[in-house]
């Protein structure tokens, strides 16, 4: 992995970091990362362990949940969480519940049209003139599509890796389908989840995390991070700018 070296700021009262080995390829994770999730994916997944168990749940109880191996499939952890409180689901039935949250029913909204972009097109822009831009996101490609088919910067990703394309996370193969037989040390994929962290360490490329001092369960999230080799914390996507060299 490579190592990082840390440069003076060019403003007095701050330090810049930049990485030894500037990447060729950076791969972005899309939830939590491009798109704020807290009120769709989030939000339906809370909504459907409720509906199911007839409990309240919390944000902190769903970050406890997504920091196990496994979650970064939504399905998947709603189905283990409805079981854990007494009330088995299997995965087919957990994703049911929660795309009528997600999607909406009988003509209303769902949680989906909550949803935010936190990067702008001009940011995508500038990064892929100087870098090989690509996603590997665990959506199925009908969400991908519904938020990314008419965004300006779409355009700019070179290959899109979604569920229905890989194995899910944590499995690498998303990794490596976009790397093709090019040195993974050479690529730096950004992600927000313990899985994005498994399947970077599998695929040997390196890693940032996408956390925010303040989030739910911040300091055990954190060290796991840590624990994974995750090259730094990034409050938001654009703070990668920081690491990046000038250009």
């Amino acid at each position: 992995m490579p190592k990082i070296l840390p440069v003076p700021a060019k403003r007095a009262g701050r330090r810049n970091k930049t990485l030894l080995r500037q990447p060729q390829i950076l791969i972005f994770d899309v939830d939590g990362v491009l798109v704020d999730v807290r009120g769709t994916y989030w939000r339906s997944a809370l909504d459907t362990v409720r509906h199911l168990t007839g409990k309240r749940v919390t944000f902190a109880e769903l970050h406890e949940w997504k920091s196990k191996p496994g979650f970064n499939d939504d399905w998947n952890m709603v189905s283990a969480w409805v079981t854990s409180l007494g009330h088995p689901a299997t995965y087919a039935e957990a994703r049911a519940a929660f795309e009528k949250f997600y999607w909406g029913t009988d003509g209303k909204p769902g949680n989906v049209s909550n949803e935010k972009l936190l990067m702008t097109p001009k940011q995508i822009e500038r990064w892929a003139q100087r870098y090989e831009l690509n996603l590997f996101t665990g959506r199925t490609r009908r969400e991908f599509s519904f938020t990314f088919e008419d965004w300006p910067a779409t355009k700019c990703f070179r290959t899109i890796i979604t569920m229905d394309d890989a194995k899910r996370k944590p499995h690498p193969e998303g990794l490596l389908k976009i790397l093709g037989k090019r040195d993974p040390s050479t690529a730096l994929y950004l992600g927000d989840n313990i899985d994005d962290a498994l399947a970077a360490r599998d695929a040997e490329v390196p890693f940032m995390a996408i956390i925010a001092q303040g989030e739910d369960r911040y300091r055990q999230r954190a060290a796991r991070f840590r624990e994974l080799g995750a090259m730094a914390l990034l409050p938001r996507a654009r703070d990668l700018n920081d690491w990046l060299a000038p250009s």
